[in-house]
């Protein structure tokens, strides 16, 4: 897949370095130092995917997702030194696809986009997916039965809601709040503890090994991801 990705940051190390390394993997790269000039690129230059910091010079960068979110669900990835569980909460909350911290890895990086041009795959065949089969987990979706390896397990009607919801999101973290919205219908405010029961209980049907899961992964202080392969 021949993706164009937008990168708004205004440290012209990154930038560069960023740039240096994706157009070395084929990707065409556009490149904005403020957060007009990003919404502006992102408006005119179509891009697949945003590789998005948080700490522009004229606007947060919360503010942009905000923007973008209101015309788009093109893939946006931060990439910010800001740390704090908060700052990936609410910058996940408010419509971010992932989160890397800076300093990272180019390594890690190609990875989350990778992980998102499968999400863009996923969108642009959208196949009805009624069955998901990955290793020894198979959900039909449709017909609501899940089965390990060749053992068909009963799932309560939340926990089915929890596990359909992290496999169409698969590899996007996914915050306690969003997860309580999606599944119990509450608000920004989350019962936290509720889908850590919940959560415990899936692993405990699904995984072979909950001490180092397979699929359910937790992204501490945040939410959950389910693992993209």
């Amino acid at each position: 897949m021949d993706n164009k990705i937008l990168i708004i940051e205004d440290d012209n190390k990154i930038v560069n370095f960023m740039s240096m390394a994706l157009k070395a993997k084929g990707y065409s790269v556009i490149t904005a130092r403020n957060g007009n000039d990003g919404i502006l690129y992102f408006c005119t230059e179509t891009p697949d995917i945003i590789l998005l910091d948080l700490g522009l010079p004229d606007m947060d960068g919360i503010e942009i997702i905000n923007k973008i979110r209101e015309v788009s669900n093109i893939p946006v990835i931060i990439v910010s030194a800001r740390e704090q569980d908060y700052d990936k909460i609410a910058a996940l909350d408010a419509g971010a696809n992932d989160y890397v911290t800076k300093p990272f890895s180019m390594g890690e990086l190609l990875a989350r986009i990778r992980v998102m041009e499968r999400l863009i795959e996923r969108e642009v065949l959208p196949s009805a997916e009624i069955i998901y089969k990955v290793d020894y987990l198979t959900v039909d979706i449709e017909k609501h039965r899940v089965y390990v390896d060749d053992d068909e397990i009963h799932l309560t009607p939340i926990e089915f809601k929890l596990l359909v919801l992290l496999i169409k999101n698969r590899g996007k973290v996914i915050t306690h709040s969003q997860i309580s919205k999606e599944v119990w219908g509450y608000g920004e405010t989350g019962d936290s503890k509720s889908i850590r029961v919940f959560m415990a209980s899936l692993r405990r049907k699904i995984e072979k090994d909950t001490s180092n899961p397979r699929y359910i992964l937790t992204e501490i202080g945040v939410g959950y991801r389910f693992a993209d392969e």
